[in-house]
């Protein structure tokens, strides 16, 4: 099983919150919980950001990030890659429509997934 393919598998299987991590240019890193979450048709995660603050400074930054979670079966999974900010354009209205409008939904973080691990075990 590839890549895509075992993502897949795992997101539908996903429970709970996740977490979204990201490094600050001095190195400094900065984990979030994140709801308002999405796996993208062509594979990327795409994280509403409602109340970011350091993260969205990270991401506007370029750093790379993770987003780790829980299946319902309990196995942790995180993805790392590289990670665009967007404000406009179909993804980010995509993700903005599956958001309940009391958040303010002001942009989308989408973190190209690069690698995927099942706790240590990398995922080829």
């Amino acid at each position: 099983m590839n890549t895509q393919e075992a993502l897949r598998k795992a997101w539908q299987l996903r429970d709970g919150p996740a977490v979204f991590a990201t490094v600050s240019k001095d190195g400094i890193p900065n984990a979030v919980y994140v709801t308002c979450l999405q796996l993208l048709a062509d594979g990327r995660i795409a994280i509403m950001d409602n109340y970011f603050s350091k993260t969205k400074d990270n991401v506007k930054g370029g750093c790379r990030g993770s987003v780790l979670f829980l299946t319902k079966s309990e196995e942790s999974y995180q993805a790392k890659g590289s990670i665009e900010y967007l404000t406009s354009g179909p993804v980010y209205e995509q993700v903005k429509e599956s958001v309940d409008p009391k958040h303010p939904r002001v942009g989308a973080a989408v973190l190209s997934v690069e690698e995927l691990y099942s706790g240590s075990k990398k995922i080829e």
